[in-house]
């Protein structure tokens, strides 16, 4: 008996060019990073339950198989990730944003660290 079957490795590419595993949202970089962290197959799949197991491990053998290439891959999103968060950190409107929520942030800590009477106290 020959076995015949071979199997495309199971990975999409989006209109913004971040490779994502199997019909899902789950990016490569986050299953390799997981990988790499001394994550199972199976602690990838628990961790996220959309991908498939059989998935994972295409994914993995191929990233084995092919490790500078997708070490490159990998290198280049995040540099572009970098790029993109200071371009938006730069802006007043994110700054603007930052602080009201910080200062929200301060505001319900103060009020949550206040201590509250004992009905009790008060009879």
């Amino acid at each position: 008996m020959m076995l015949a079957n071979t199997q495309a490795v199971p990975m999409t590419i989006d209109r913004d060019g971040v490779i994502r595993v199997g019909g899902t949202r789950v990016r490569l970089a986050t299953v390799i990073l997981a990988f790499n962290e001394g994550c199972t197959p199976e602690d990838i799949v628990s961790q996220y339950p959309a991908l498939r197991l059989a998935d994972v491990y295409a994914v993995i053998a191929y990233y084995l198989n092919d490790r500078v290439e997708i070490d490159d891959y990998i290198a280049q999103r995040t540099k572009i990730a970098s790029t993109l968060r200071q371009e938006i950190e730069a802006t007043s409107d994110y700054q603007q944003f930052r602080e009201r929520l910080l200062e929200r942030h301060r505001t319900q800590h103060q009020q949550s660290s206040v201590p509250s009477k004992d009905v009790s106290e008060t009879e």
